[in-house]
């Protein structure tokens, strides 16, 4: 037993290696600012640094929780973030489905080169990209006012707002989502298809008997790394996008942290709010973690 374990240290090493990379970057920039958490419980002065600064304890978290509009925040930014998974993740399934159908080899590769693209643009440029095609000068209220519908402002109404926001994320990302669908679709064994078309399967009952549950361990994982950021409603998209006119349902925790951390030099404040995400985040993931095991039968380590 020995021997083996010896043996098998050469090719360990090399996935070690391989993982080094991630491993500096996550202690440089996650572990190695660990001491930055004090300042949630602290009146945070930068001169006076984590270990001068007065400690007020849990004052900070009380201040965010006392603001009349907080539960409204947690409430766009759990409607945003769930949102943004769900119909994200749902349109990248069904989009994966639907291309591992084409059969024509360069269509595929072209169809999914075009949907995944918008990926690698950067949200400040989408967004004015959006702005000019939603805006108030845009061309679909140009559209709007040519056929006699006036008044009209489709980036200024809160109610429609967050399915904007929604719909927007899931046309940028659904394309770079359905990449690891599509790998998984390919492990799936053709001798089970063939089986099902033996018995009399149509290409729908092989989707949801075959396909599916080939795929099942992928969507699991991919719901349970999700949890983990449920109160990351997209920061970039919501500052590139919102506006004053709708900030009932466009505000959400990490605008409002912004303002109060950056623009209002509250420090304190906003490193507690950071902590309650955080916390929140870790709850989520154990609890999502435990879930996949006890349901699905699937374990990621």
């Amino acid at each position: 037993m020995k021997k083996e374990n010896k043996k098998r240290i050469p090719d360990r090493l090399y996935y070690w290696l391989m993982v080094l990379p991630g491993a500096i970057f996550v202690f440089l920039f996650n572990m190695r600012t660990w001491p930055g958490i004090l300042g949630a419980f602290q009146d945070f002065v930068p001169v006076k640094g984590w270990y001068g600064s007065d400690w007020i304890g849990l004052t900070n978290f009380k201040i965010f929780f006392r603001q009349p509009n907080c539960f409204q925040i947690i409430r766009n930014t759990l409607v945003l973030a769930v949102g943004k998974i769900v119909f994200g993740q749902c349109m990248a399934i069904l989009f994966a489905l639907m291309l591992n159908e084409v059969r024509n080899s360069k269509l595929k590769k072209t169809i999914q080169t075009v949907t995944y693209l918008p990926h690698f643009v950067s949200w400040v440029i989408f967004a004015s990209i959006l702005r000019s095609i939603l805006g108030s000068t845009g061309l679909v209220e140009g559209l709007l006012k040519s056929f006699g519908i006036e008044n009209v402002s489709i980036l200024g109404t809160a109610s429609i707002f967050p399915a904007i926001m929604i719909a927007t994320e899931v046309l940028k990302e659904f394309g770079w989502s359905a990449i690891i669908y599509l790998s998984a679709l390919t492990a799936i064994d053709m001798g089970l298809y063939e089986a099902a078309e033996i018995d009399g399967a149509t290409r729908l009952r092989q989707t949801i008997h075959v396909t599916l549950p080939g795929i099942r361990h992928i969507i699991v994982l991919n719901a349970v790394l999700s949890l983990g950021g449920i109160l990351n409603a997209g920061f970039d998209q919501i500052f590139n996008m919102y506006n004053t006119l709708v900030m009932s349902t466009g505000d959400i925790i990490d605008t409002w942290v912004y303002r109060q951390g950056l623009i209002s030099f509250n420090y304190g404040v906003g490193t507690a709010v950071g902590l309650f995400k955080s916390i929140i985040a870790l709850i989520l993931t154990v609890f999502a973690y435990w879930a996949a095991d006890r349901f699905a039968d699937y374990k990621i380590f």
